[in-house]
């Protein structure tokens, strides 16, 4: 393999690595970010059932929705950047493993015709030294 197809090999999988860490923080985000809407659904249910109990927390129940409503779009909003994402780093570690496999074809695409063109060069010389060898 030349030189130069080793160098792009290696950048590639130094690409690949990259974006598979980053695509790896981006599903830890997303984990944590519906981790953040499922606590936010529970702690809801938890006021509805203490509102149910309690009638000071009953009457104060309304406020407390309208502000847990904007948390759950804030946290919302977060996932949905998230998944956004995602789908972007996907589709560029998607590229960058092509890129990798058509750098690693070329690569073994040259190899192999360098042994067809040493074969053949072995051939043409053993055919020429039998030729000599009848000559004689």
């Amino acid at each position: 393999m030349t030189a130069w197809a080793q160098s792009l090999i290696r950048i590639s999988n130094y690409e690949v690595e990259t974006l598979q860490k980053r695509l790896a923080e981006i599903t830890s985000r997303r984990a944590t970010a519906e981790m953040r809407l499922a606590v936010l659904d529970a702690e809801v249910e938890i006021e509805r059932e203490r509102a149910r109990i309690d009638a000071d927390a009953g009457m104060m129940l309304a406020a407390y929705l309208n502000g847990w409503k904007a948390r759950k779009a804030a946290a919302e909003g977060d996932l949905n950047v998230v998944d956004a994402e995602e789908a972007g780093a996907r589709d560029a570690l998607t590229g960058a493993f092509e890129e990798l496999k058509k750098f690693e074809h070329v690569a073994e695409t040259t190899r192999l015709n360098k042994l067809i063109a040493i074969a053949k060069r072995e051939t043409a010389a053993f055919d020429e030294l039998g030729l000599r060898k009848r000559a004689v």
